[in-house]
């Protein structure tokens, strides 16, 4: 089987290829001995994200901790909805802007 190389390093594989060892989204890349050898990566969020806890140190212990705290923390700080400053129903009129030009042409009109 023939791939070729574009010129932004992108390399299609062929189909036969990829359908005789399962179709991937993520493949490891290791060059042995002056070959390109890439081996399918099935990545799953879960272990991920267990791996990066593991490479900071954290236990599960730790993250359940956490989340009470959170979850506590919500809890005992929750925001009242603000009030409005005008009483009523109806929200305060908003002040209308006159445009420049029709200020000038008004002090033109007194001067006469």
């Amino acid at each position: 089987m023939l791939a070729k190389i574009t010129s932004k390093n992108q390399l299609t594989l062929p189909k036969a290829a990829v359908s005789a060892v399962g179709a991937a989204e993520y493949f490891d890349v290791e060059v042995r001995q002056g070959q390109i050898v890439l081996t399918p990566v099935r990545i799953q969020r879960g272990d991920a994200v267990r791996a990066k806890l593991a490479e900071l140190g954290l236990r599960d212990a730790d993250v359940a901790q956490a989340v009470r705290w959170v979850r506590g923390d919500a809890v005992q700080q929750s925001v009242a909805e603000p009030q409005p400053a005008y009483s009523g129903s109806a929200p305060p009129p908003v002040a209308r802007k006159v445009p420049r030009k029709a200020v000038a042409k008004k002090k033109a009109v007194r001067r006469k």
